[in-house]
């Protein structure tokens, strides 16, 4: 259906993905779920970067829900040719706008993306949505967020101690100083960590995390130095 039907009438988040992943041999590819702790979904992903791509976009506040490969777009070239693209990623956004997005494993792009990445901009803007080709973050910071995913699912929000937690940081502070005023590093820490990745909490992510990190309340932007 024309691409304006299609995101006015279907959810694409709710979509399984167009095509698969297969493991292909002499392929390093990893295909598997990811339990998104935005909208307790899983969500597929075909590779290592693609996983690292979506730790991204379920740490993104501004993201609500996200599928891999919801939708394929098709097109004619101007010498007759038909190209059908299927971006890696699909994210709704808090005002209700898309985000399609596809992984760049290295930092250079090929020249097929490239062209490519042009036509779903354009389709992407025509619907008021943003396209991008997502190259691999910061290695400190991807390394970061995987650790803190480890403790996004809700069993580590803490109960009352999460807003102990947070008070404890209204004043920035070693990471472990906070945790001790509270109680016990043991059952305190999970939920400091579970409220560095829902942003209760925030820490310099460009920096590796240790106990001596300063963490403050509130948000603060992961690249800042």
């Amino acid at each position: 259906m024309p691409w304006m039907d299609a995101i006015r009438g279907i959810r694409l988040e709710e979509c399984p993905p167009v095509r698969p992943f297969a493991v292909q041999p002499g392929r390093r590819v990893s295909p598997g779920w990811w339990w998104s702790a935005t909208d307790g979904q899983l969500v597929r992903y075909g590779s290592g970067v693609m996983r690292t791509q979506v730790i991204l976009l379920d740490h993104d506040p501004q993201v609500v829900a996200m599928a891999c490969r919801p939708v394929e777009l098709i097109w004619r070239e101007a010498n007759g040719s038909c190209v059908r693209h299927a971006p890696h990623l699909m994210a709704r956004l808090a005002d209700g706008s898309g985000l399609l997005l596809d992984c760049a494993g290295h930092d250079e792009i090929s020249r097929r993306l490239a062209h490519r990445a042009k036509r779903v901009a354009a389709a992407a803007g025509s619907a008021g949505w943003e396209y991008r080709i997502a190259r691999p973050p910061d290695p400190v910071v991807a390394a970061n967020l995987k650790w803190l995913a480890g403790y996004r699912h809700p069993r580590y929000r803490g109960g009352e101690l999460a807003g102990r937690v947070v008070d404890a940081f209204l004043r920035p502070r070693p990471l472990i100083e906070g945790a001790r005023e509270v109680g016990d590093p043991l059952e305190v820490l999970p939920v400091v960590f579970h409220a560095l990745w829902n942003g209760a909490l925030s820490a310099r992510l460009l920096k590796p995390l240790h106990e001596q990190v300063t963490v403050s309340s509130g948000q603060a932007g992961q690249g800042a130095a």
